[in-house]
């Protein structure tokens, strides 16, 4: 059974070539572990960085994008399959689903949504499937700022900084993800922040 790595990503490319570099670099090491991804379809942006990234080491690439909703979101016409569905809520559904562990890249708002209602899914247990961060240029750093305040504040609980993996380093985060899944069999172990590498 092939292990499929959901990727939230921005649809813009960001101000710092090493953005894109690193999220290239990502997709090369997804099919280089044997894995699947699994995106929201577009060709834009770190979006269409991690796709390209896949296909060009030969990997599979699932494309999920809502019927008629992104006019500036445009398809990727390589993928290996593109799913339409009809909404926004479907689609992260469908993401979901078809995914064994979530990595989230810089991004938006949209980024921030998709990765906030997995983790809220897997507070409530939803899901018990590993949540990554890769941290290209410490950007998720105020995030993780605003999570610990928020434990600090006593408006989320103790656990939540443990439902969340960081790394700056594409091949050992997505080693991680799948290191989680194969020692639990349920797809969450002892999630933590390791050390940036």
């Amino acid at each position: 059974m092939t292990f499929t790595i959901c990727v939230f990503a921005g649809s813009n490319p960001g101000l710092n070539s090493e953005y894109t570099e690193m999220a290239r670099e990502l997709g090369y090491h997804i099919a280089a572990q044997g894995c699947r991804l699994v995106y929201g379809g577009s060709r834009n942006g770190l979006m269409g960085q991690v796709a390209d990234g896949v296909l060009a080491n030969g990997g599979e690439v699932v494309g999920i994008m809502p019927v008629d909703l992104f006019k500036d979101e445009i398809r990727h016409s390589g993928l290996t399959n593109l799913i339409e569905v009809s909404s926004m809520h479907e689609r992260k559904a469908v993401m979901s689903g078809m995914a064994d562990a979530f990595i989230a890249l810089p991004g938006g708002l949209g980024t921030f949504d998709e990765l906030f209602e997995i983790l809220c899914w897997m507070q409530i247990g939803i899901h018990q499937k590993p949540i990554g961060l890769l941290n290209i240029r410490g950007y998720f750093n105020p995030l993780l700022a605003m999570i610990t305040h928020s434990v600090s504040e006593g408006f989320a609980p103790k656990n939540a900084l443990k439902m969340l993996d960081m790394n700056s380093d594409p091949e050992y985060l997505l080693e991680l993800m799948r290191g989680q899944v194969d020692h639990s069999n349920k797809g969450f172990g002892n999630a933590r922040f390791p050390s940036q590498r």
